[in-house]
């Protein structure tokens, strides 16, 4: 049985200065939950906290907040400048005074005080886990110790790069049926609420018994106008409700995934984009030497669907007994024969990472094709499902004006 997934503790940014083991004064900016679990950690890195206060918000508004693409292009960049010849440090200065997001600049130069102190670049960005994951920190520290660090900064540039596109994709996938189904309620809202009840009050006059369907549309108005605020609160709460029950339980997430999964066209955009995330990552990992066992962990983190990162981490406990994995994978019943197939071949030619970016590139392809193809597919959706919704309400309106006239 899998362990229960820990509750996610709402985290804050503190802006800390204090003294690093050389006596040199460094300041920074750290995520987490409180100032007291601030000062352990700066302690653990050797660094005794002068003072510690929480980031404050200007006007309600705070800053631009980071994105994946930020850290995305903040990759390439030091990537550039490395193979570029130009020192650690001076690129770091570079790129985070030059960058467009301040927020990010300001951690960037954040990780060059770090690393002004004594402290390794892997180190520096470990401090900041909520954009720089295990796998970002892990392939850095491979780079530093072996002398590449160039070569790793590159893959991690092509791998963060690869990732932030693919889910563009899966994100337009969801988004777009999302805002068409919105928007129909919102409209639809709007003309039961505000349009139907003038002409409910012009068909009084009329004393002429009123067609089914325009009743039916008047007790739905009248509903509307008599409940429709708790319909809005019901629908908030349930929103709410599904975001916290998605957060703390492991086995709600496990019956959304495996539901989502399932899903027409968008669930099969959503399975090629979990496969396509395994082979980048395992690819990524293994091309810049990690262990096969050791990397499993962060590919499972990657995946992005519980189901799948269940999978993984029972696959990691196979291959830490000796089983290859591409055995693995076909005893999860998971992934499709092709990429077990291109598994198998990389394992026995020595070239596995080689395979699993090829495994990537096919299906990061098919998840592109497919987006594309629903978009096209959603467009005339789109509007016959406006078309019935409001030309319906519409026709109930002006079917008893359409009888007046015939009797007339």
């Amino acid at each position: 049985m899998a362990a229960a997934a820990p509750v996610k503790v709402k985290e804050y940014s503190f802006i800390w200065e204090g003294v690093d083991r050389k006596g040199a004064r460094i300041k920074g900016v750290t995520e987490g939950p409180s100032e007291s679990y601030i000062k352990g950690q700066l302690r653990k890195q050797g660094i005794n906290p002068l003072r510690v206060r929480k980031q404050t918000k200007l006007f309600g508004k705070g800053k631009k907040k980071i994105t994946g693409q930020d850290i995305a292009i903040f990759s390439r960049q030091m990537a550039t400048m490395m193979s570029a010849g130009v020192p650690l440090v001076q690129a770091l200065e570079i790129v985070g005074r030059g960058h467009a997001n301040p927020s990010m600049g300001e951690m960037i130069m954040s990780v060059k005080a770090s690393i002004e102190g004594g402290s390794s670049l892997a180190e520096s960005l470990a401090k900041f886990p909520r954009y720089f994951d295990d796998l970002f920190v892990n392939l850095v520290d491979a780079g530093e110790k072996s002398g590449a660090l160039e070569t790793l900064l590159e893959k991690i540039a092509t791998y963060k790069e690869k990732t932030e596109s693919l889910k563009k994709k899966v994100k337009k996938a969801l988004t777009y049926p999302t805002a068409v189904l919105v928007v129909a309620f919102i409209v639809t809202g709007i003309l039961l609420y505000f349009v139907i009840p003038q002409f409910k009050d012009l068909f009084v006059g009329f004393g002429a018994d009123l067609p089914g369907f325009t009743k039916m549309v008047i007790s739905l108005s009248n509903f509307v106008q008599t409940d429709g605020i708790w319909i809005v609160v019901g629908l908030i709460a349930a929103f709410f409700a599904f975001r916290e029950a998605h957060i703390r339980s492991a086995a709600f997430r496990r019956l959304v995934d495996r539901l989502m999964l399932k899903i027409p066209v968008v669930g099969e955009i959503l399975y090629k984009s979990a496969v396509a995330r395994f082979a980048r990552t395992l690819s990524t990992m293994f091309a810049a030497g990690v262990p096969l066992v050791e990397a499993m962990d962060s590919v499972a983190k990657a995946a992005g669907n519980i189901i799948f990162t269940e999978a993984i981490m029972t696959m990691r406990d196979q291959i830490a007994t000796g089983t290859q994995l591409q055995l693995t994978m076909q005893q999860t019943g998971l992934f499709p024969n092709m990429a077990v197939q291109m598994v198998a071949i990389g394992e026995e030619s020595g070239s596995l990472d080689h395979m699993c970016a090829k495994v990537a590139e096919f299906y990061e392809e098919e998840v592109d094709v497919m987006v594309d193809n629903l978009t096209a597919l959603l467009e005339p959706m789109i509007m016959v499902v406006l078309g019935v919704l409001v030309g319906g309400l519409v026709v109930a309106m002006y079917l008893p004006i359409f009888k007046l006239g015939e009797a007339i």
